[in-house]
């Protein structure tokens, strides 16, 4: 495969261009030919989604990812550079484009309202995703999209690019902290393998007998007015977290404003 060292300089005033960014693009060569006829990038990303999809991404390895396809583990490098590359190009398919979440000249606040829970839905979908590091800035076509979709979003609010920037990546961030943090909570959970409710009823009983009053009067009233009794559903912990941040988004907005 040509351009294997993700380097296309001459043309573009000498910038580079990683090998998994130049594939999401579209922009490296295809292998003329090789030594499994019908194995494509396409084909070894969705196998490599479906496996992530099953098992986590920990499942995810070049050699398991060809054994799925029926292909040699060296047959893959010719598409696909390395794992890191091939991590990229699942993250891309997974998000998707993103849908037409609002009308144009929708509030900025029911837009970004509406971007959230929709990138929300991506990643409960997806959970293997949280497991990727970020790597850098959005630099694949169907991210890039959801930041455009963010800023169109911003874009009566008066704020500076930079601020439309940095509430994007605040929101964004938001999404995919309280995406994880639910991810977490319940893999452990269904370790234990009692219900949401047993366990943080036991939690309760726990820090009771561990957190004196005396020291901690201020749990010690959490824990007696019953809130740790019942166990919450993930989409209300996101509605109230979103919905403070977006209180604070107008306060600027509405300074930008006057």
């Amino acid at each position: 495969m040509t351009g294997g060292d993700g380097g296309n300089g001459a043309g573009d005033g000498g910038a580079f261009l990683p090998p998994s960014i130049e594939a999401a693009w579209g922009l490296r060569e295809r292998p003329s030919k090789g030594p499994k006829p019908g194995l494509t990038l396409d084909r070894i990303v969705d196998a490599a989604v479906t496996l992530a999809s099953a098992e986590g991404l920990g499942a995810v390895s070049m050699g398991r990812v060809a054994k799925e396809l029926g292909a040699s583990t060296m047959s893959l490098y010719r598409y696909v550079s390395a794992k890191s590359e091939l991590y990229v190009l699942m993250q891309e398919a997974a998000t998707g484009a993103p849908p037409e979440l609002f009308p144009p000249g929708a509030d900025w606040r029911e837009a970004m309202e509406a971007w959230a829970w929709a990138l929300r839905e991506v990643y409960h979908r997806n959970l293997w995703m949280l497991r990727i590091p970020v790597s850098g800035p959005p630099a694949t076509p169907n991210v890039v999209a959801w930041w455009e979709k963010a800023l169109v979003a911003l874009k009566g609010t008066g704020l500076d690019a930079g601020e439309k920037i940095s509430v994007a990546m605040l929101i964004g961030g938001f999404v995919r902290s309280d995406a994880l943090v639910v991810a977490d909570l319940g893999a452990a959970i269904a370790a234990d393998g009692a219900s949401p409710e047993d366990v943080l009823a036991r939690y309760g009983r726990t820090l009771r007998r561990l957190a004196d009053p005396e020291r901690y009067p201020e749990v010690a009233g959490m824990l007696d007015s019953g809130v740790m009794d019942v166990a919450d559903e993930p989409e209300v912990e996101f509605r109230f977290g979103l919905a403070r941040i977006l209180d604070g988004i107008a306060v600027l907005v509405e300074g930008r404003a006057s």
